[in-house]
Formats: C-alpha cells, sequence, structure tokens
C-alpha cells in the first residue's frame, strides 16, 4: 500500500517534478517504458509497469509514461512531469478528478509508503520495445484457499463453472458455508432494488451523475454508527469493489514517533478478530481473482480492494472480511515486529528518488509547529529505535492511534458492485454496522485554522520558505525551477468555496498553456524553457500551494531571475487585464463535453476517487465535484442538474468563478513567493543535507534587487505575452451527432452473448500485396460517442537500423512535437490528439479525437510532418543541441531507476532481437555522434517510399473512411515499395535451453546507480509454444504460485519490499516471471531463495490443487477476458494489435476463454513439467549494488562469452552476443 504526500485525491497526488523529456518522440530511445501503445482514452502507453504486491507492498514502482491523454488536468502546461501517486487512476475520466489533456510524460511512482498486506495485484513485466509484436498480458491475483478433497468428478466442477459464469444462482453453491448462513444469498445479482431496507431512511439525497452513466447510486448514514455510505449497483459488470476512507493521516502522527499512521495502515491488514491469519484477506481476494490495496495520505488513510463480483455470497464475505479490519485488527506482537522490516525497506527503496527528496525538503519549509512538516514514511529508525530509546511500547501506540482516530462517523465508504442496491445495503449492514462510533472530531481540528502552516506568525520552517531560494542537487540530471506561492485558508467556510470554484483550475490553465501568446512560447524563442507546467501541489484543510514549474535548458538555467520575472510579467497581465469572458467559457464547453462523454472505467480505481470525494463534496456532488467546473449556481445555491451545459446558467455564474481566479492572482506576489531549483551544477557546491534523504541542498534569501526587478516586470505586452486565442478545434453542437446508436445494454449479457466475438474491422480497400494500401474499417456501434481513431501506418526498412538510427528518430519525433506545439495544444484541449512514432517497421501516425474536426487536424498535422519537413527540424545548432540535451538526459535517467527495473530491462533483451531495442549505453553512444545534418538527410526519406496500411475506427462511415485515406495518401505522396522489401516482423529470441544437471543463463550486473543499496534479482522462464491453450496454462501456472511465492519470500523470509510474479509476452512466446529486491540480503541469495521456492511449486502447490481450487483461478480468468469493454479506445488498440502483428485473431479474447473451459489439473501438472523440467528455458538477472551491506565485488563486465550455450556467469557486454546467438537459433 502506499503513502501519498498531501494531495486532493489520489489520481493527481504529486504532478510536481519536471522530467526532462520533451516529448513522445524520445520515447523510443528508452531502454525501458517503450511500446505498449494503449489507446484507452487516447492515452498512448509507452510503459513499464510492475505493480508489486498489492496491499503488502503497494503499487509501489508504476512508471508509466502517456502521451495525448485525453481529458483535462490541474496541472496544465507542457507535461513532462513526475505524478506522484498511490493509483494510476486513468480510466477515461471517471476516477480522475481533471484529466490530462495535454502532451504529457508523467512518471507514477507510489505514494510515499506502501502498505504491507496484500497480493501482487496485476505484475505487468512490460518493458517493451517499440512493436506491436511485444504485449504484455496481466492477470488477476487468484489463489485456491480452499484445499478441499477431490470429490467433485469433471463433469460436477465443469458444471459448477458454467454454472456460475451463466450467472445462474449460487446460493446452492456453498464454498463458504459459514458465510452462507452468516449472510444469506440472494437469487438474483441483478436485481433492482424495489424496497427501502428498514436500516435506512425512506429519502435519499440525489446524486449527479454523468448523462451516460446508467448504473444507480444511493447514498445514506449507517444508523448504527454514522458511517457515511454510496453505493452504486452496475449489473453489467462482472467485478466488485469497495474502498474505505479513514479521514486520518500522517498529519496525525504523534511528534514522537514519526510514520505510525503509515505503519498502522500496514498492520490493518494482519489479521483481525473475525480472521485471525495474517493473509486470510489476500488469500480470499487471490481465490476470487481479487487485489486489494492502500496509501496514507496526509489526512487520510484509503484502503480498497476489487474481485470477481458475481457470486453474492462472494462479495458478501468479502465486505465481512474488509469490514472487520476497521472493527476488530488484531495488531500481533509477532505482525508488529516483522512488519518494521517492511517499513523500513520501503523507506531505502525511496532514498534515491528525487520525489520523496523534494517532497520532504517540500515539508521542511512549512512552520516546524504544523504537522505537514512531519516525516510520514517511517523508519526502523523512528518506528524502532527511537521508540525503545524513549521507552515507547510501540504495539500499544498503534493501539491507541487506532483507537483514538478509527472511528465510523471519520469514515467513508464506496462500493460498485452488480447487486441491487438492496442487497448491497443488506451486506453493508451486516459487515460495516458494528464498526465503533468514538465521537470524534475530525484531527484537523487540532491544528487547521489554528498554526499557521508557513511564516505568518513568526513560526519558521527548518528550511525557509517565502522571498528565499532552495538549490537541490538532484539524483536525475534535472534541470528546473519552480516558484510556489501558499494559499492560506482562515476557515473551513473558505476551503469549501476554493473547491467548489476551482480557481486554481482557471489559473493554471492561463500560465501554464503552449499557444501563441503563451510563456512557454515565450520562453522557447528566448532558449530558456523545454517545458512548462502550473498547479496546485500540496492539499491540506488550511492550506494549498500553488505552482508554476519550468523545465530549463542550459541556458535557462543561468537565467533563472528572468525566467521569474517572465512569470511574474503574465501574473501582472492576470492581475491588471481582465481575463476575456471565452476563457471561463471555452473551458466550461470542453468540461461539460468531458462530462457528456464520461464513461465507465475499472471499478477497482472508481470506488478509490469516489470516497476521495465524500471527503470533499456535499453527498450530491460525490461525482459531479470532482469532475465539472462552476459547482455553485448562484452564491448560495449548488449546481443541481445533470445535463451538460454548453454556457453558464447566468452572468453570476460567471462572475462567481471570475470573482474566485482574481482574489486567487491577488496572492500570487512576489513577497508570497519562494522558489526551487534543481540543478547537477550545485553539486559540491552545497551547505546543508536533509535529514531523511540526505539531500544536498543551499537555502538562501533571494536578494532584494532581485525581488524589486520582479515587483517591477516588464509589462507581458512588451514582451510578447498574450491572452490565449479562442479554440478554433472545440465541436459544434451539429458536430456531436452519432452516426449508428449502439444498443444500450441494461443487463448483464448471457455467457452465450459474451462469448459471441465483437464484429472485427472490414477490409475497405486493399491493393493487394504489392499495392499501396491495406485499409481496415469500422463504424463504431458500441460506444455512441462522436470520437474515432485514426491509425497509419508506412512500412519501411531501415529506419532503425541502427543505433544511429534510432537516436535520429527519437530527435526527429521530439523536434516534431516541439514545432508543432502551439497549433497541437489547443486541439489537445479539445480532445483532438495525436502520436508520431518511428518505429523498427516503419512509422506510424495517430490521430484521435471527435470526429467532426478529426480530419481537418489530421491532414494539417501529416502535411506539416511529410511536406514541411525545414518547418519541423532545428532552426539552428544552438536549438538542435537543445534537443540532443533533453534525450541525453533522458537516456542518463535509466541509471537511476530501481534495481528491479534494470533486471527486467537486461532479462528483456536477451529476447529481443538486435536491431528491435538498442542497449541504452549503444543509444548513449550513438547520440553523441549525432549531428544536424545527419538528422535533415534522415528526415529526407523518412516519408520517401513504403506500403501503407490504416485503420479507421469509430465515428465515421466506409465512404468517409476511404475519403480519409485519399486525402492522407496524397499528401504523404509515397512511393510503393515491393513486398520483398517489407520489414521483418518481431520474433522472440529464445533462452537457452537448460539441460539436466547444469546451470540456467545468469547475467549478473553492477547495479549502475552507484548510490543504490538495493540488490534485485529476476528469474524469467520462457516458453515458446503458441497456442491459445499454452498462452492460458502459463497464465493460470502465474495465478497459482503468485500467493504464495509472495507469502514465502515477502511475508515469511523478508527478503524484501518488491516481491511479485506475472506474465510477459514477446510475439507469439509468454514468459512466466518472479522478481525480488532487497536491501537485507544480496543477489545471489535471493536467486537461491527464488529457485528453492520454484522447486518446490509441483509438490508443494499444483499437486494439492483440488478441482474447486482450479476452477476458481479459471474463473478469474475468464471473467477478466469476458468484461466488456470499457471504451472505444480500447477496442482499437486491440484491433490494430492485431492488424500491425499480421495475426489478425480479432477472437483472441473468446478462443482463449474456450482453451480455459477445457484446462485440467493434469493439464496443469504437464505444462509445469514441460515449463521447469523437460525444457527450462530460465533466464536469472542479478543486479549488484555497490555500496551497502548487501553489496559484493563488481561483477566483471565479459565471462568471455564467444556464443552457444552459456556455461558461465553473463556480464553486461555479453548481453549482445547472447543475442546473436538467440537470433541463430529463431
Amino acid at each position: 500500500m502506499t503513502m501519498t504526500m498531501a494531495t486532493a485525491n489520489p489520481t493527481q497526488s504529486r504532478r510536481r517534478l519536471l522530467r526532462l523529456l520533451g516529448n513522445a518522440a524520445l520515447l523510443s530511445l528508452l531502454p525501458i517504458s517503450l511500446s505498449k501503445v494503449d489507446v484507452a482514452a487516447f492515452q498512448f502507453q509507452f510503459q513499464f509497469q510492475f505493480h508489486p504486491p498489492s496491499s503488502q507492498s503497494g503499487r509501489s514502482v508504476h512508471v508509466d509514461v502517456d502521451v495525448d491523454v485525453a481529458g483535462r488536468s490541474r496541472r496544465h502546461g507542457h507535461g513532462n512531469f513526475v505524478s506522484f501517486g498511490g493509483n494510476n487512476n486513468n480510466d477515461n475520466g471517471e476516477n480522475n478528478q481533471w484529466r490530462t489533456t495535454k502532451r504529457r510524460v508523467r512518471i507514477i511512482g507510489t505514494a510515499i509508503a506502501a502498505t504491507a498486506n496484500g497480493r501482487n495485484e496485476d505484475f505487468d513485466f512490460s518493458t517493451s520495445s517499440n512493436n506491436d509484436n511485444d504485449i504484455t498480458y496481466t492477470r488477476s491475483s487468484i489463489d485456491g484457499s480452499n484445499k478441499s478433497d477431490n470429490d467433485i468428478d469433471s463433469l460436477a466442477r465443469r458444471r459448477l463453472l458454467v454454472l456460475s459464469l451463466l450467472g445462474a444462482s449460487t446460493s446452492t453453491i456453498n464454498i463458504f458455508p459459514e458465510t452462507a448462513s452468516a449472510i444469506g444469498t440472494s437469487s438474483s445479482s441483478s436485481s433492482t432494488a424495489t424496497t427501502t431496507p428498514s436500516t435506512t431512511s425512506s429519502k435519499y439525497v440525489r446524486i449527479i451523475k454523468p448523462p451516460l452513466d446508467e448504473r444507480t447510486y444511493r447514498t445514506y448514514t449507517l444508523p448504527t454508527n454514522n458511517l457515511r455510505i454510496l453505493l452504486c449497483s452496475d449489473p453489467t459488470t462482472t467485478s466488485a469493489a469497495a474502498s474505505m476512507s479513514v479521514h486520518v493521516g500522517a498529519c496525525s502522527d504523534p511528534v514522537e514517533i514519526p510514520g505510525l499512521a503509515h505503519f498502522c495502515e500496514h498492520m490493518l491488514f494482519l489479521g483481525t478478530e473475525l480472521y485471525r491469519g495474517e493473509d486470510s484477506f489476500s488469500k480470499f481476494l487471490s481465490s476470487n481473482g481479487g487485489i486489494n490495496n492502500a496509501f496514507t495520505d496526509s489526512e487520510r488513510t484509503v484502503y480498497y480492494f476489487e474481485m470477481d463480483g458475481t457470486l453474492d455470497n462472494r462479495v458478501a464475505e468479502a465486505l465481512l472480511r474488509f469490514g472487520s479490519f476497521f472493527s476488530g485488527p488484531l495488531f500481533t506482537e509477532s505482525a508488529t515486529g516483522r512488519e518494521l522490516n517492511a517499513i523500513d525497506s520501503e523507506n531505502s527503496k525511496n532514498l534515491q528518488n528525487d520525489i520523496f527528496r523534494l517532497y520532504e525538503l517540500e515539508k521542511d519549509r512549512v512552520n516546524s509547529e504544523h504537522p505537514y512538516s512531519k516525516f510520514f514514511t517511517g523508519s526502523k529508525v523512528t518506528l524502532l529505535e527511537e521508540t525503545k530509546r524513549q521507552g515507547i511500547n510501540l504495539r500499544q501506540r498503534l493501539v491507541d492511534f487506532y483507537e483514538r482516530y478509527y472511528s465510523a462517523n471519520q469514515m467513508s465508504l464506496a462500493i460498485v458492485a452488480p447487486q441491487s442496491l438492496s442487497q448491497l445495503e443488506k451486506f453493508v449492514s451486516a459487515a460495516f454496522g458494528s464498526i465503533p462510533n468514538r465521537n470524534v472530531s475530525p484531527p484537523e481540528d487540532e491544528w487547521a485554522f489554528r498554526i499557521p502552516p508557513y511564516n505568518g506568525s513568526g513560526k519558521m520552517g527548518l528550511v525557509p520558505a517565502e522571498k528565499s531560494i532552495v538549490e537541490i542537487v538532484p539524483i536525475q540530471e534535472l534541470r528546473q525551477v519552480t516558484i510556489t506561492w501558499p494559499i492560506v485558508f482562515s476557515s473551513k467556510e473558505e476551503r469549501m468555496e476554493f473547491r467548489l470554484n476551482k480557481p486554481d483550475y482557471f489559473v493554471s490553465w492561463l500560465l501554464g498553456h503552449e499557444g501563441v501568446g503563451s510563456l512557454l512560447s515565450y520562453m522557447k524563442k528566448k532558449g530558456w524553457a523545454n517545458s512548462i507546467g502550473a498547479s496546485d501541489n500540496a492539499n491540506l484543510s488550511d492550506f494549498i500551494t500553488f505552482e508554476v514549474t519550468v523545465e530549463l535548458t542550459n541556458k535557462g538555467l543561468g537565467a533563472i531571475d528572468d525566467v521569474c520575472e517572465a512569470i511574474f510579467s503574465y501574473v501582472r497581465m492576470l492581475r491588471e487585464t481582465p481575463i476575456p469572458d471565452y476563457i471561463f467559457d471555452e473551458n466550461l464547453q470542453l468540461d461539460e463535453l468531458e462530462w457528456r462523454y464520461t464513461t465507465k472505467g475499472p471499478s477497482g480505481s472508481y470506488v478509490q476517487s469516489l470516497v476521495t470525494a465524500m471527503e470533499q463534496f456535499p453527498p450530491s456532488l460525490y461525482i459531479a465535484g470532482p469532475r465539472r467546473l462552476a459547482l455553485k449556481e448562484t452564491k448560495s445555491t449548488l449546481l443541481s442538474s445533470d445535463t451538460p451545459r454548453t454556457s453558464f446558467k447566468s452572468d453570476e455564474q460567471r462572475e462567481i468563478i471570475k470573482t474566485a481566479c482574481s482574489n486567487l492572482i491577488g496572492r500570487l506576489t512576489v513577497d508570497n513567493s519562494f522558489l526551487t531549483v534543481f540543478s547537477k551544477t550545485f553539486e559540491g557546491k552545497t551547505n546543508k543535507v536533509e535529514k531523511w534523504y540526505g539531500t544536498q541542498y543551499n537555502a538562501r534569501p533571494i536578494p532584494v534587487s532581485t525581488l524589486m526587478k520582479w515587483e517591477n516586470c516588464a509589462s507581458a505586452g512588451s514582451i510578447g505575452l498574450a491572452y490565449p486565442r479562442k479554440n478554433v478545434f472545440i465541436p459544434t453542437e451539429s458536430g456531436l451527432r452519432v452516426k449508428k446508436e449502439p444498443r444500450r445494454q441494461s443487463v448483464p449479457k448471457s455467457f452465450e452473448e459474451k462469448l459471441k466475438p465483437i464484429t472485427p474491422p472490414s477490409i475497405i480497400r486493399d491493393d493487394g500485396i504489392e499495392g499501396r494500401w491495406t485499409v481496415y474499417h469500422k463504424i463504431d456501434d458500441r460506444f455512441g460517442k462522436p470520437k474515432a481513431f485514426m491509425i497509419f501506418q508506412l512500412l519501411t526498412e531501415d529506419l532503425y537500423s541502427s543505433p544511429m538510427k534510432a537516436s535520429l528518430a527519437s530527435l526527429y519525433q521530439q523536434c516534431a512535437a516541439d514545432k508543432l506545439n502551439e497549433y497541437t495544444y489547443d486541439a489537445r484541449l479539445a480532445d483532438l490528439s495525436y502520436d508520431l512514432q518511428v518505429l523498427p517497421r516503419g512509422v506510424r501516425l495517430t490521430f484521435g479525437g471527435y470526429s467532426e474536426t478529426l480530419k481537418s487536424f489530421a491532414s494539417y498535422v501529416t502535411s506539416k510532418l511529410s511536406k514541411n519537413l525545414n518547418d519541423m527540424l532545428p532552426s539552428n545548432e544552438e536549438e538542435f543541441e537543445r534537443y540532443k540535451d533533453n534525450l541525453m538526459r533522458a537516456l542518463s535517467a535509466f541509471n537511476v531507476k530501481q534495481p528491479y527495473a534494470h533486471a527486467i530491462y537486461y532479462s528483456s533483451l536477451t529476447q529481443k532481437p538486435r536491431n528491435f531495442e538498442y542497449t541504452n549505453e549503444q543509444l548513449v553512444a550513438a547520440l553523441k555522434e549525432t549531428t544536424l545534418d545527419q538528422l535533415v538527410d534522415y528526415v529526407k526519406n523518412l516519408w520517401s517510399s513504403g506500403k501503407g496500411e490504416a485503420l479507421i475506427q469509430g465515428n465515421y462511415d466506409k465512404e468517409e473512411a476511404l475519403d480519409i485515406v485519399d486525402t492522407i495518401d496524397s499528401i504523404i505522396s509515397f512511393k510503393t515499395i515491393k513486398s520483398s522489401q517489407y520489414p521483418a516482423r518481431l520474433k522472440a529470441l529464445p533462452i537457452p535451453v537448460t539441460r539436466p544437471g547444469t546451470n540456467p543463463t545468469r547475467l549478473s550486473i553492477s547495479e549502475p546507480n552507484p548510490s543504490n543499496n538495493n540488490a534485485a534479482s529476476h528469474i524469467t522462464l520462457q516458453c515458446l509454444r503458441t497456442s491459445e491453450r499454452d498462452h492460458v496454462l502459463i497464465e493460470v501456472l502465474s495465478a497459482i504460485i503468485e500467493e504464495p511465492f509472495y507469502d514465502d519470500l515477502r511475508t515469511k523470509q523478508q527478503l524484501g519490499y518488491i516481491v511479485s510474479s506475472g506474465v510477459k509476452a514477446v510475439d507469439q512466446t509468454r514468459s512466466l516471471s518472479v522478481i525480488v529486491q532487497s536491501n537485507v540480503v544480496p543477489a545471489e541469495q535471493i536467486t537461491a531463495a527464488m529457485v528453492k521456492f520454484l522447486d518446490s511449486v509441483n509438490d508443494e502447490f499444483l499437486t494439492p490443487l483440488s478441482t474447486v481450487d482450479i476452477e476458481l483461478f479459471v474463473k478469474g480468468l475468464v471473467d477478466r477476458r469476458l468484461e466488456p469493454d470499457k471504451q472505444l479506445a480500447i477496442e482499437v488498440t486491440r484491433n490494430w494489435s492485431e492488424i500491425a502483428s499480421g495475426r489478425f485473431q480479432y477472437d483472441r479474447l473468446q478462443a482463449e476463454v474456450g482453451a480455459l473451459l477445457s484446462i485440467t489439473k493434469q493439464d496443469i501438472l504437464d505444462f509445469w513439467n514441460d515449463l521447469y523440467v523437460k525444457e527450462r528455458r530460465m533466464l536469472i538477472s542479478e543486479i549488484v549494488p555497490r555500496i551497502g551491506p548487501v553489496s559484493k565485488k563488481v561483477p566483471p563486465r565479459s565471462s568471455g562469452y564467444a556464443g552457444g550455450v552459456p556455461v558461465s556467469v553473463l556480464g553486461i557486454d555479453d548481453i549482445e552476443q547472447l543475442r546473436a546467438y538467440g537470433e541463430s537459433n529463431v
């Protein structure tokens, strides 16, 4: 579980650090986080995604690079920002408080501290390169916890599975009889509520919800204990999710025990009075296809889980178990002692992370008497050593903390499930009615509006704030300056007004704009900046911080005073020149368009967003509050309608927003500001060290002369700054017509209906194997949105045939994105997106958004890219060096990633052909040698020849689709190549077979970051078989071992904080992988422990499997595949993957379901025997730290390996030879 950093919600928790990646283009150079093109919400995710154990170690690392995300976000500007939070809630807007419209690169790491007590949710080893054949499959963590005898024959167990899939009554399937008797079961999961339970009021608050949301909601307060409840019944889903927010966080830590709130969050999972086993809840969830997690924020702690929701009695039991966390946790002595190791490992993992280091220094600038100034994560030092020194009984203080703050009247519960509202009410009463109501006041009543957060009363922080500058030495090659303004509230009423009016949204929208006349445009012309962002940051009951962050060039680093003066010039314009009404009107229009077409996302992330909103907004606004603007219709009345608006209801309503913005702008003064600068140039020149992370920094007052210069800054007009122009890309009402209305599904589909494949795209133009184009098309008949996607790929060889060409491709992508930015920024605000990728098999353009303006947008961008080549290239050597510097710093960031990421990366390399993914070292070396002349020559040939493939899907008919392709074709005007010139497709390289009595292939590599003291080991077991049966068998195996692997190495052996397992796909191969990162044992000991576990799999975990166990695993995987697509983009992604890879198996998911339904226990045993014994293709990738207690002698870079099956441990320089050997055996 995780611990966020004083944020308004888990989805926007840390949009703070500017990343040095300038745009999507340079992602093709990154050695990891490269290929998964997830068009969902037009969110192209080039992601390296690793979800460690969901509730025990949380989503502690999730590096997720998003490009062109649909929607809007509170942070505005060019999005190269590190975002920090416990959740990655990008689900088409349902969970994001504000969704990003801009091009951004976001790195999501754990919120500060992740809890310890759950299981691997989706472990996704996605270190894939730029191709469509490399697909990562994640799966729900499921594990058979009910080990009964094999007393059901195969026919009976098949009937059990199919009955549950068909949605038949489950009341007779008494898998958990004790729960059935305690709770009772309902005969239907999809019945509607017809009566009001006597436990609740007969009148419910009407909740405003999006027009396309057909789910039913109910909110009320549980009479027995005043617990706030929000129920959502969704008969069409197969999943159930619940989240509980406890209104207490790290700000309430006792001064003498930093980290106690976070430690309490960890401990709640480790046994309760009703379910005493420490892993009881996680085992139950894993046997029902479930995941769970939690995070501790400054003022709240959020717990959640998601699981299969089709069996009523299982949902009821899950809620009983979940509720027992809050009514009767055990806090056993043994668990308390062990879990301290998890806290300490987690803290150790974060010590080399710039996000955490910056965050701690931010808090050091707060008044030291304010609770936000505390160290939130905790460690063995604070929780064990210091408590012992002070004579504190840690367990008793843990119990005291729980009994003081964990009160039902300070909790909020949200549930989304297929059961009816009346069923859910019954479940809630049984599961949560016993949580004690201690009638406590909100914790912030002790300090909010009493203790000034900054220097207002002369109370200082450890580090100066107002009118001071802090210069920080980062771990990564970061260069950025941030101006911060504390916005302090005087009362709860003022805080609520701010939340309802959202002036920070509008002001950040203006400061972070990227169009003509913007701050970014001006700074780029001066050569100072690569990107800009504006948003709120810290977000507490009594204050927020508002920030503008600029990612600097080398030239900009030397002109920080001028950069800041430009920002104050823009603020002066905001203050002195009225903001035009159309700025407010257009933002409302765009916001309401998003509201109008908001559709469902994953239930797990949705419930988290709901419980956050339940603490921040009135009941009617639990859904709309975080998702709409202008929440007040008049000064005294709230928004009351679901209906999307096209304008403000009245001038008064607009004036409310304008007044709120003016009040905020009035606080953005020079005297109220402070600066933070990141740069490696400060190294060796600092005189201070931060206590918890060891960050080197300087703190000094800003010279009075500089402050005066900013006070008397130039007028905006004199330096070319102006308000944004009107946005011509906003669609008209007539342009929102849907060509083919979908048939709305109000009841769940039957199992047979789900097995029917979705209608695939059809070929509407086929010029033949030697011809010019193959065009695929499908008109949307499922989602009912006036949106579409266009994907054009020009197949051509030699664009990616060397590290030098890969570097030139990335430089071109970055240049093009930068040059197009002023034009495309408004388009992105209006939900039009584009993405340019140069790949091993050619160049690809992808467009998405509202169909009315998408064609003209795509035509313009394509013309600029393919015809106006000089306009897309650097105009001089200085500009070329700026782009080159961005890419070089991006590549250098690889060195400071976590050791587990390095282990996965090197393992992944061995399975990719050398011309599909180049090493980080190769790319760095090539980039150093690139010149502007080489880039110009490279781009001249980029669009000259090829074979065209296209997919047009969405709100276009066949004739329109053909016309679009003709238009793009006439613009590019490429020369058609012969089929013999088509580039080769990706073929996974085989890992050498480990013969009996020999050691597996093993890499031992020194950790690239000399300051990281963690070791890691990653083991891959590769399966080269390509049938659906083999693909699903390896997923079943992964589900079976996931729980015991974590329990053994993480919970029992305490080897490390990051412990997980999962399945990765490269081409048609699948690999089962396990990984551990540790700061307590060396890499070879981690490897030995993992191998020992794998040796025991057959006897310990496969042979004892019962038939019911197997069906539970199978059912979870089946349900996941048959869960309906949430949005058009998901279907487009899947279809394009089939087209680009040449597989064309559009019914893949249904075929895999068929394979799953036929699996037997013997199949599993035989498959494991083949995978691990008969044909063991095992690769071990170890990362050895250079410092700390688990460090070892630096491994040699090469063992002298010259090919063939390795007989010795390989070094980093042997990887290319191993790949060459693999290529000879494809």
